[in-house]
C-alpha cells in the first residue's frame, strides 16, 4: 500500500508541515521568549543607570526553560524515543521474517528483507547520528537549568553546538554512502544543476518518446 498511501502529494504536503513546525519552534525566542526581560529586570535592581548592553552569548540570551522544557521536552526526546520504539520494531519483524525458510519462488524473501535490513540499518544510523549530535548539547542545557552553580566549560557549550550544526552535513553523506538510490539521485542532482551536465538516459529517453 506505500505507493497509493505515500503519493507526491502528500509527501510534499508533509515536508512542508516538516519545514513550517520546525520554523516556529526555532524562532520561538524571537517571538518573545528569551531572556531579555530578565535581564532588564536584574539591571534595574542593580541600580545600574548605564546603556543596557547584551552579551551576545547562547546561554545569556536563550531561555533554558525554552531549550529544556520546550525544545527538549516536547520536539526532541518524544519524536527520539518514538523512533526509536520503531526501528526495534522494524528490526524484529524484518529479524523474523529472515530466520523463515527461504522459499522456492521466484521472488526470494531473503534477497527482499535482505535489502531491507540494509535501508533500516541505514536509517537507525541517521538516527544514531542525530542522538550523538543533539543529546550533549541538551543534556548540558538541562545541567544549566536544574544546576545552576554548576559550572560547565564554554568549550563544551561550543563543541556542543557545533555538533548540532554539523547534524545537518551528516545525513546527506550517509544517504549518499549507504543507499544505492540516494546516491544515484544526488549524482544526477550535481551533475545537473552544479556541472551542467544532462543525463544521458533521461535526454534519449525524451527523445524517443518524442519522436514516437
Amino acid at each position: 500500500r506505500y505507493k497509493s498511501v505515500v503519493t507526491p502529494q502528500r509527501a510534499a504536503v508533509a515536508i512542508a508541515c516538516c519545514w513550517i513546525v520546525s520554523f516556529l519552534v526555532g524562532l520561538t525566542p524571537m517571538f518573545g521568549w528569551n531572556n531579555l526581560n530578565k535581564m532588564q529586570r536584574t539591571q534595574e535592581l542593580n541600580g545600574s543607570h548605564t546603556d543596557f548592553v547584551i552579551m551576545c552569548q547562547f546561554e545569556t540570551v536563550i531561555s533554558m526553560e525554552y531549550m529544556v522544557y520546550f525544545n527538549f521536552f516536547v520536539w526532541v526526546l518524544p519524536p527520539l524515543l518514538l523512533m526509536l520504539l520503531i526501528y526495534l520494531e522494524v528490526f524484529n519483524l524484518i529479524r523474523k521474517q529472515l530466520n523463515k525458510k527461504v522459499s522456492s519462488s521466484s521472488n526470494d524473501p531473503q534477497k527482499y528483507y535482505g535489502k531491507e535490513l540494509k535501508i533500516a540499518k541505514s536509517l537507525a544510523l541517521v538516527l544514531f547520528l542525530f542522538a550523538l549530535s543533539w543529546l550533549p548539547l541538551h543534556v548540558l542545557n538541562c545541567i544549566t537549568l536544574f544546576c545552576p552553580s554548576c559550572q560547565t566549560p564554554h568549550i563544551l557549550t561550543y563543541i556542543a553546538i557545533f555538533l548540532t550544526h554539523g547534524n545537518s552535513a551528516m545525513n546527506p553523506i550517509v544517504y549518499a554512502f549507504r543507499i544505492k538510490k540516494f546516491r544515484t539521485a544526488f549524482l544526477q542532482i550535481w551533475n545537473q544543476y552544479f556541472c551542467c551536465k544532462t543525463n544521458k538516459n533521461a535526454t534519449s529517453t525524451t527523445m524517443v518518446e518524442t519522436a514516437n
